[in-house]
């Protein structure tokens, strides 16, 4: 078997405050005017992600990592979480303002729904002017403070709301409270997991005037109430990889290609590129692969050493 870098039919989520700029952003095949999310590679059941390129297309990520765990995941991961793929790949663009929400640790997650917990970050790849994120408190609170200005639905007065424009990253541990904003596209990355705890739906309802379930009890013990700084100040250069989040369950950089970078890695781990903007294109075994703004790939674990050419931003995620 010829190993090589792996793309996978994307999955699209409607959402009630999803638009169609997946679309005309990043060119995806969206036939909703209110597609909020592309999972780009999924293992969350139900939405198991297809390979769609080359000999192992057809394939989902569960089969071939079942075939080839060693070369697609890495010794390293196996070692940590066995034949599990442990992240969920996303683009999402926010038409308007997602529910405000949070996701609960590990030992929560695990207690209550048997899954991880929901750490994540947030990349800006186009903000609309005035778009805003909604990220943890202004300062620090308490239990009781929360519930008094959420039985008020004043909730928002103690939030913290931020500002973005293209190029900001946010990094969310989970118990952070947070919402995309109106007018905003990110590229999200975050350990495999579903588990959401929505807290407040700005009142909105849906065509039958039925509001969204909202998750108050399960989240009051999932809060981290202190204010926290979750955004990521960095510094681009070309043709270099710049850490910009190094946690337990992934670690992500910023390539700004500009023209040619030689990439080498072990075999321990498989790494992600997402591609933020522009064009590039990989020489993988004499063979040339060509991707663009919006494409997530993933490289195996065994493939050691990559020539990257072009002019994108991309982003480099293992673990």
């Amino acid at each position: 078997m010829k190993f090589y870098p792996l793309t996978f039919e994307p999955i699209f989520k409607d959402r009630i405050w999803g638009g169609s700029k997946l679309k005309s952003y990043l060119n995806k095949s969206i036939v909703s005017e209110t597609t909020g999310e592309s999972w780009e590679i999924s293992t969350v059941p139900g939405d198991i992600s297809v390979v769609n390129t080359g000999v192992l297309k057809g394939k989902n990520i569960n089969e071939i990592i079942e075939l080839y765990p060693e070369e697609i995941l890495g010794k390293n991961v196996i070692a940590r979480f066995g034949n599990q793929f442990p992240l969920l790949f996303k683009f999402i663009d926010a038409k308007e303002d997602l529910s405000i929400q949070l996701h609960p640790n590990d030992v929560l997650a695990k207690e209550r729904h048997n899954s991880f917990g929901k750490t994540e970050m947030w990349y800006v790849m186009q903000a609309d002017e005035s778009a805003r994120l909604v990220v943890g408190f202004k300062k620090d609170s308490n239990r009781e403070e929360y519930i008094s200005h959420l039985e008020n639905k004043n909730l928002v007065a103690l939030l913290n709301e931020s500002p973005v424009k293209k190029g900001d990253v946010f990094f969310l541990e989970t118990g952070t409270i947070h919402a995309i904003g109106a007018g905003v596209v990110v590229a999200e990355i975050q350990q495999t997991s579903d588990v959401t705890y929505r807290i407040y739906d700005w009142d909105r309802v849906d065509v039958n005037s039925q509001g969204r379930e909202l998750h108050t009890e399960l989240a009051l013990d999932a809060i981290n109430y202190n204010a926290i700084d979750s955004k990521i100040e960095y510094q681009e250069e070309a043709n270099q990889s710049v850490s910009v989040v190094d946690c337990p369950y992934f670690k992500t950089k910023i390539v700004a290609l500009q023209d040619r970078f030689i990439w080498k890695k072990t075999k321990d781990a498989f790494t992600v590129f997402m591609c933020t903007n522009g064009q590039f294109e990989m020489v993988v075994n004499g063979e040339i692969l060509r991707y663009k703004m919006g494409d997530t790939i993933l490289i195996p674990a065994c493939i050691e050493n990559l020539t990257v050419k072009g002019k994108a931003t991309l982003l480099e995620i293992s673990i």
